[in-house]
């Protein structure tokens, strides 16, 4: 069987080029493809993606958490901070987890999660 080599995940709006701008210009993701209804994003060095699709009747699930893992926290906090957008809350330590996180919504009600792991057994994949 051959190894899964690539992801995509996919969310749906209702106003694409609002969503489009956010996740250009807030996030600064890179577009992969442009397939007119839909655009997929690069999320991690052409392994994993985020494709955002315009459907008329979208409406954000709840239970979904789009999470995206950085070093950077604190970094991406004062980011969107700067760009105008209200986190749900400041980054703070999740000891349950073992994690170092905050929350924002896209401006479709997705809920984003930036996150570290503080668990040095996190991942020991060689790279």
């Amino acid at each position: 069987m051959l190894p899964i080599s690539e992801q995509i995940t996919f969310l749906y709006t209702q106003d694409l080029a609002r969503t489009a701008s956010f996740y250009e210009q807030v996030l600064g993701l890179s577009l992969a493809l442009d397939q007119g209804s839909c655009r997929i994003y690069h999320v991690v060095a052409h392994k994993a993606y985020l494709g955002v699709c315009e459907r008329p009747d979208a409406r954000p699930h709840e239970g979904v958490i789009f999470t995206f893992v950085t070093d950077d926290v604190d970094g991406w906090h004062a980011r969107l901070v700067a760009a105008g957008v209200t986190p749900e809350n400041a980054p703070k330590v999740n000891p349950t987890y073992g994690i170092y996180h905050f929350f924002v919504r896209d401006p479709n009600g997705y809920l984003l999660e930036f996150q570290r792991f503080l668990d040095p057994n996190w991942d020991n994949t060689p790279r």
